[in-house]
């Protein structure tokens, strides 16, 4: 007999490059503006910290290390849990309204003369800012499926330097001309702006879709399907 050559119906079609691209665009911005405003202020910090609190080069270097600490943990922690949730949206917004809360937290206690406090509030800025971006790139990758992870990981990069260097150059001369709560400010402008597009990207996730519908997921769930069926007749044959 001939092989059935007709098309089965779990075969996908790939999407063309430019219309998977298209849908991740939505995240390009969120992740760089969030990414921009941590290589700000981490290559501000020294500056900010010495302005109010002079000769403490010692533990300005410490803070630094507390935000990298707290970020590796975040980026730890928000991994395992997207891992088991996949809620890939709902999880990426949470992160990115606690890194603006955290933030503004930190622009309003640094100047308080509490050297104690600015461990607290840039390590938990540190923990939620550098906690989203592994968010951030699993989300693009769902939304650019079946685009390669490698060009989707490359153009967030690209975003992120560029909101980094541009973020970098203004706040430093705010903070020279007027101060580092506006410098601050100026950050929390930017990740509220962020925190709103994320609220508006449309959680297409093609990745996981696509992995559920492949067809040995299909035939493992039909299975499973058929097993659930007969089981009460099996009970009601033992019965009689």
């Amino acid at each position: 007999t001939c092989p059935d050559l007709r098309p089965s119906k779990y075969v996908q079609l790939p999407l063309s490059s430019s219309s998977s691209l298209k849908g991740g665009q939505e995240v390009f911005s969120p992740l760089g503006l969030n990414a921009g405003a941590f290589y700000a202020l981490s290559t501000l910090l020294n500056r900010m910290v010495i302005r109010h609190y002079p000769g403490e080069e010692v533990n300005a270097g410490r803070i630094g290390l507390t935000i990298v600490i707290a970020g590796m943990l975040g980026a730890v922690l928000s991994g395992i849990w997207l891992d088991r949730s996949k809620t890939y949206k709902e999880t990426t917004l949470v992160v990115y309204i606690m890194t603006l809360v955290g933030m503004l937290v930190y622009t309003f206690t640094l100047n308080l003369g509490h050297l104690w406090v600015v461990f607290i509030t840039a390590g938990t800025m540190g923990f939620f800012m550098t906690g989203y971006l592994p968010l951030g790139f699993e989300f693009a990758v769902e939304l650019t499926y079946p685009e390669s992870e490698g060009i989707s990981s490359g153009l967030l990069n690209i975003s992120a330097q560029v909101f980094g260097i541009i973020f970098t150059i203004s706040q430093g001369q705010i903070i020279d001309n007027y101060g580092t709560k506006p410098g601050n400010i100026f950050l929390c402008l930017f990740l509220a702006l962020g925190t709103a597009l994320t609220a508006f990207i449309k959680a297409d996730l093609r990745r996981q879709k696509a992995n559920k519908e492949t067809p040995e997921n299909k035939l493992q769930e039909e299975e499973e399907e058929s097993n659930t069926s007969k089981v009460p007749t099996a009970v009601s044959e033992d019965h009689l």
